[in-house]
């Protein structure tokens, strides 16, 4: 879609951004703070984006809170216009709305006006607000990498998944992702009333309670054991995890979980895979685009009605005030679907 507004921020001048000063925790004075910063011309396949919406994910609050990240801007989500393009872009012209997860190795997505390259980008779907855009692009493409590119899925597969997390950002989209796209059954794992509506709205054909005896939940829906396991809460559930699996099953994990005893995968010859959506970009692999080709397709089924925004929780306006408390919440780790602060 093109718009014709011109941007009121144009290259050389100065637009509006959140930083964060110091990092550390969100209480403190320097976490993110409002400036200023220079709009910069897009050179090679740079695209300049005038940000309408952000989304915050536990990586903007890992980043923060982890300190050594002076003057730093943050985010990784976003939806919104080209204002500009460089030379070398392709895919794209100014006034096209657009949707992605940047690059975690350059300047984030809290700042109006923000360089990315072209070939993880994606168009917005036509049928969202830039808000309700914002929500998905790292969580979607999170998904869709576990799912197809890791666990090599097809409209063919059947058998089970297993989804740990699956009332957060990521979960909630892959549910979706998984019964659009595969003949797979979703098994999803919730504690609270809230969390249990939202996965079975996404899709889940059952869900079950991950505190307690997981194992002995899961098993009571799949006394069969489960094909493959989504996690983003490995840590203590692995045995459980380990115990569920059929032989030649797979995990596909997106945790940070330090320790973990991979050796126990081994009599029933397990797969393990790591996911990580910002490997692409930071490393520069021959084959990016791919990330905008897969925003491109599930665009197009959000169009078609198939799949729906995660968009949970929206603060505005684009500022360090309401990025502090979109920042509280995720920190809850409690948080349902997706949260965004909105221009």
């Amino acid at each position: 879609m093109n718009t014709s507004a011109p941007s009121p921020f144009s290259i050389g001048s100065v637009a509006p951004a959140v930083i964060t000063r110091t990092g550390g925790p969100i209480e403190s004075e320097g976490s993110l703070v409002d400036a200023e910063l220079t709009v910069d011309a897009p050179t090679g396949h740079d695209i300049l984006v005038e940000v309408a919406a952000v989304s915050v994910n536990p990586v903007d609050v890992k980043v923060r809170a982890g300190g050594e990240v002076a003057d730093r801007v943050l985010g990784w989500d976003a939806s919104g216009v080209v204002a500009a393009v460089g030379p070398d872009v392709t895919l794209f012209q100014p006034g096209d709305e657009v949707w992605y997860a940047g690059d975690i190795t350059r300047p984030g997505t809290y700042s109006r006006m923000h360089l990315v390259d072209e070939r993880i980008v994606g168009r917005k779907p036509s049928s969202l607000s830039h808000a309700e855009a914002a929500a998905m692009p790292l969580t979607t493409i999170t998904a869709y990498e576990a799912l197809f590119h890791k666990l090599k899925l097809t409209s063919a597969s059947t058998g089970t998944l297993l989804v740990l997390g699956a009332a957060g950002g990521v979960g909630s989209i892959l549910i979706q992702l998984a019964k659009e796209l595969t003949g797979v059954r979703v098994i999803a794992t919730a504690s609270r009333d809230e969390t249990r509506a939202w996965v079975t709205e996404m899709g889940a054909d059952a869900v079950v309670n991950h505190r307690g005896d997981l194992a002995a939940n899961v098993a009571d829906v799949a006394p069969e054991g489960v094909d493959w396991v989504f996690t983003s809460h490995t840590g203590k559930n692995l045995p459980a995890i380990v115990e569920l699996l059929k032989p030649f099953g797979e995990i596909v994990a997106i945790d940070d979980e330090a320790g973990l005893d991979l050796l126990s995968l081994k009599a029933k010859a397990l797969s393990w895979h790591w996911e990580l959506m910002f490997t692409r970009s930071a490393q520069h692999t021959a084959d990016m685009v791919l990330q905008h080709d897969l925003l491109g397709e599930v665009a197009d089924l959000v169009d078609a009605g198939r799949i729906r925004t995660t968009l949970t929780h929206t603060f505005s306006p684009l500022n360090a005030e309401q990025l502090r408390a979109a920042h509280a919440l995720v920190e809850t780790g409690g948080a349902i679907g997706k949260t965004v602060v909105a221009v």
